[in-house]
Order: structure tokens, then sequence, then C-alpha cells
């Protein structure tokens, strides 16, 4: 097993960070490792404490009477230089349960109310998004989204579209569109399930 030697941090920015790692390997090399974080201190690293908590959020949800159409949020991201296709998603705040969370978020990003299902947590708990690159991990929250689309609560730095897809756009997306691969696993649910939610009620 690998043995972590020394971290140091290598910025001081307030939502994302680089630690340097001097590392050995399995057989006894010495090496270099990079794991970018959302926590502010070396103290806060999950390599430090060890404890799971969930970064972030990501909401899957359905719209209209029928639920036939999924919310998406079509978003400009620097990475790229461009937009992707994605899931509304937001920071989990301190102290703040993601359940929660995820309702702020849909409001803030979409103008729509979020009703959260309750499901097992197998399918809900925090997993981790890249975890070659970073120690960040999200919960996920279900359920049925309704109200008016709405931008008044975005933030400068968010250009977000809210697009409410049916499986004929959703398929389109797929084939044609950048898009979030967290995203695009479920969009393969929502796309070949007559319904979508229904591996929630699988008896785990």
């Amino acid at each position: 097993m690998g043995k972590i030697k020394r971290v140091e941090q290598a910025t001081q920015n307030p939502f994302v960070n680089l630690y340097d790692l001097e590392v050995e390997n399995r057989v006894g090399n010495p090496g270099k490792y990079y794991v970018a974080s959302r926590a502010k201190t070396l103290e806060e690293l999950e390599l430090s404490t060890k404890q799971q908590k969930p970064d972030g959020v990501i909401i899957y949800s359905l719209y209209g009477e029928k639920r036939d159409r999924v919310v998406l949020i079509r978003q400009y991201r620097y990475a790229i230089d461009n937009y992707i296709y994605e899931f509304p998603a937001g920071l989990v705040e301190p102290g703040e349960d993601y359940h929660a969370s995820a309702v702020r978020e849909m409001k803030e990003e979409t103008g729509l109310t979020l009703h959260p299902l309750k499901v097992d947590t197998i399918f809900e708990k925090p997993y981790y998004t890249t975890i070659g690159m970073t120690d960040e991990c999200c919960g996920t929250v279900y359920g049925y989204a309704d109200g008016k689309i709405s931008a008044e609560a975005l933030e400068d730095s968010e250009e977000i579209e809210v697009i409410l897809a049916d499986r004929d756009e959703v398929r389109r997306i797929l084939r044609e569109e950048r898009v979030a691969i967290v995203c695009s696993y479920m969009l393969m649910h929502f796309l070949n399930d007559k319904e979508p939610f229904a591996f929630l009620k699988t008896d785990c």
C-alpha cells in the first residue's frame, strides 16, 4: 500500500485548493501527487480527517404532470470554455444537510421548487466524483419539481439555461452535446426506463 510522507497546501482559494503530496508507492519508490479539494485547510482534507462528508449535492428531478421531463441545466464552464449539460447541483453549506442543500440549490439555479423523495441510503449517500484528481464527493437527491423557471437568484458568475427535456431531447443531448458523466448515466435511465425512478424502489 502506498504511503503519504508529506502534504503541503499550494493555494489559498475559497472554493477549491491544490495540495502537493510527497508519496511512496507500493514498492517503496518516492513520487509526487496532487490533490484538488474543497477543503480550505490541510487539517480539513479527508486524508487528514479520514472522515467522508458531502462537499456538494446533485439533483435528479422530474417535471410536469406526467413527470415525463427531466430538469437539466446548460451551464458555461471555464474548464472547457464551453457549455455543458448537467443536473442542477451545488455546494453544501457548513452544518447544512445535503437534502436541504438540494432544495436551496434547485430554487437558486432554476427557480423551481424541489420535492425530495425518501430513498434508501445506497442511492443517495455521498460518492466520489473524480477520485484520481480530487477528494470531492457529492450526495444525490431525487425528487419532483414544479413552479416556474426563474433566473432571479443566479449569481453573477453563473451562466445557466434551464432545460426541461423530454425523451426526444434527452436522446439528442446524449448524441450531440457535452454532458457531465453522472448526468449522462442517469439520462440513460430516463431514456430507456418506462418509469425513470423505478430503480429507487429496488429492495436493497
